[in-house]
């Protein structure tokens, strides 16, 4: 009997954008985390603005390439933002190698392409995934399976990472990031010569309005429209605590050997979230979604101050400690996603869907501008472990407003 996460696989669009996705995935997330080290090690805890500057790559393509990403087919727009975001990697490699290390301005040119990358991508791919599903009641499984790709991500990629660390140079996780954005652009060309994905244009409605589109669709939902307001704030606590305060508190407790040891807490956190998609994915969508989606919140926060308390463990009982509270922090991860896209995809006009998931993500970059612009200073003031204790006491207050304001 199939599991009812595995019943996208059959149909051959889906299978083949999960392959691509999956192996982009791994190859973004080893990118990530030896980014996340190496600029942590080169530009203290100023690396933060590293993020700021993806964040505000992403804004601005949300917010002034609606309109045109919207006439475009959807799996049109994916392609390009791969080989876009190969593109950049390759010339961040170029660089690494000319000059022994990598320049600034290349990082920040890089991470500024990711960023508006990633904002093409996601929206055109959930507005594509209703019609590559093919029926609806196989979205809750085919947006989990979807889900498992960043998750696998965060526990192969790092995973990865801790076993060739002694094997490959730094940059050569860079080839390899380049190498998986090819793949994944030739499986959605793939996917385009079996499946047509029409554009979700409005027709010729104002830049303003087509940013606008998507606050609209969801202000009148209850869960969604609470979860919007209060995304940012969430995101920008996760970059905060897991892709600074972390990798500062291992780089300065152990060192040389911090790389790995980070490489090992995200792997924990990969395999915390790949066990609550597992599971969602199998289970559907739930009765009263928003007591799951504020249960995850809750899980996560309570789970993130546990792990600022574990950074205050001696060295050698810090990573595992790390680990553990990461892993159960992540679990929480999927109880918001899985639900949050289900609802707009199937409660949502097909035409307002990409443009929800965009003021899904304005709202998340924002957040993590602001973060970013604070993080540093309160980081270097109050020291990494205060900074983890202070986000995950802002998650609970989140999950327990949630459960005061939205019924359901």
């Amino acid at each position: 009997m199939t599991l009812p996460l595995l019943r996208p696989l059959a149909h051959r669009p889906t299978a083949l954008l999960w392959a691509g996705l999956a192996g982009a995935a791994v190859g973004d997330e080893l990118f990530r985390v030896v980014l996340g080290y190496v600029a942590a090690r080169t530009l203290g805890p100023d690396a933060g603005y590293l993020s700021v500057v993806q964040a505000a790559a992403t804004l601005a393509t949300l917010l002034l390439g609606a309109r045109a990403l919207d006439r475009v087919a959807p799996l049109r727009v994916m392609m390009a933002a791969d080989l876009l975001r190969a593109a950049a990697l390759a010339g961040l490699a170029l660089a690494w190698l000319a000059w022994g290390a990598p320049p600034a301005w290349a990082l920040f040119g890089t991470i500024l392409v990711l960023g508006a990358g990633l904002a093409a991508f996601r929206p055109a791919m959930q507005a594509a995934l209703p019609v590559l599903a093919g029926d609806r009641t196989m979205l809750p499984a085919a947006n989990a399976l979807m889900d498992t790709t960043e998750r696998l991500a965060r526990l192969a990629g790092p995973g990865l990472l801790v076993l060739a660390a002694a094997l490959l140079a730094e940059v050569q996780f860079v080839a390899l990031n380049v190498a998986t954005f090819l793949l994944s652009a030739l499986a959605i060309w793939a996917v385009a010569r079996i499946r047509t994905v029409p554009p979700g244009s409005m027709g010729g409605e104002s830049l303003l309005d087509a940013a606008l589109r998507g606050v609209r669709a969801v202000r009148r939902h209850a869960l969604l429209g609470f979860m919007l307001a209060v995304v940012g704030v969430q995101n920008g606590v996760w970059v905060a605590v897991y892709y600074l305060a972390l990798p500062l508190q291992l780089e300065r407790t152990l060192g040389a050997a911090g790389l790995p040891a980070f490489g090992t807490v995200i792997a924990a956190y990969g395999v915390g979230n790949l066990a609550g998609t597992l599971v969602l994915g199998n289970l559907g969508l739930p009765a009263r979604p928003a007591r799951l989606v504020f249960l995850g919140i809750l899980l996560f926060g309570v789970a993130t101050m546990a792990m600022a308390g574990a950074m205050l463990l001696p060295a050698g009982w810090q990573v595992a400690g790390i680990a553990l509270a990461a892993a159960v922090a992540a679990i929480g991860g999927p109880m918001q996603d899985i639900v949050v896209a289900t609802l707009r995809q199937t409660d949502l006009a097909r035409e307002d869907v990409a443009a929800a998931v965009r003021a899904h993500m304005v709202s998340v970059q924002l957040g993590t501008v602001v973060a970013m612009l604070a993080a540093p200073a309160l980081v270097a003031a109050l020291g990494p472990a205060a900074v983890a204790l202070g986000g995950g006491a802002i998650y609970v207050a989140i999950a327990l407003a949630g459960f005061m304001r939205v019924r359901g």
